[in-house]
């Protein structure tokens, strides 16, 4: 189809020289305008190519700073996002020992005998402690250890039973525990005088 047309375009140009040389003085004549029109557009001053040069910088710094501004506020609210939904998985580990405990509770009711429920309530409490040393926590060992800042606070001082307990913790009134290594809570503890 596109050959036929072609075919006859050139047929055209064959019957008719006239039309061909018609067609080669126009474009010349095309090229000649489109050249005079450069040689016309005046060219720019040192100052209009640098207020250009401005404008472009300027478009281009403000193209950016609303990027970062899109950045912060996303970042903002995953952010914001994340410590919403920070405990989520220790709460979802933790659900198994809270369904140990409401069957432990409903076994408490009807149990005549104090022995198997003492041992349900132990079994229950170690899953808890396996879980939560699973997610990285741990206790502070207190007791005749020196006592130390970092990881204790003293409630109050009592007057060492022994000359080698001085400056050590005696007693534990509070468990206390880190979390990957940074403490979580101090342990209160009774320090020897």
């Amino acid at each position: 189809m596109f050959n036929k047309k072609k075919n006859n375009d050139k047929e055209e140009n064959i019957m008719n020289p006239e039309n061909s040389s018609e067609n080669a003085a126009e474009n010349a004549e095309n090229t000649d305008a489109t050249i005079k029109e450069t040689e016309q557009a005046p060219e720019l001053s040192a100052e209009e190519k640098l207020q250009a040069e401005v404008q472009h910088l300027n478009d281009k710094y403000l193209r950016l700073y609303a990027e970062f501004d899109n950045y912060k506020r996303r970042t903002q609210k995953e952010r914001v996002e994340l410590l919403q939904t920070a405990g989520k998985d220790v709460i979802v580990s933790l659900l198994p020992v809270l369904d140990d405990f409401d069957r432990a509770l409903k076994a408490m009711e009807t149990a005549a005998d104090v022995a198997p429920v003492k041992e349900g309530i132990l079994l229950v409490s170690t899953k808890l402690k396996n879980t939560l040393s699973q997610k990285g926590l741990k206790d502070v060992e207190s007791i005749n250890q020196p006592f130390d800042t970092d990881f204790h606070e003293a409630i109050t001082n009592i007057p060492a039973p022994t000359e080698d307990l001085k400056g050590k913790v005696i007693d534990e009134v509070e468990k206390g525990y880190t979390l990957n290594d940074n403490v979580i809570r101090f342990a209160k503890v009774v320090v020897g005088a």
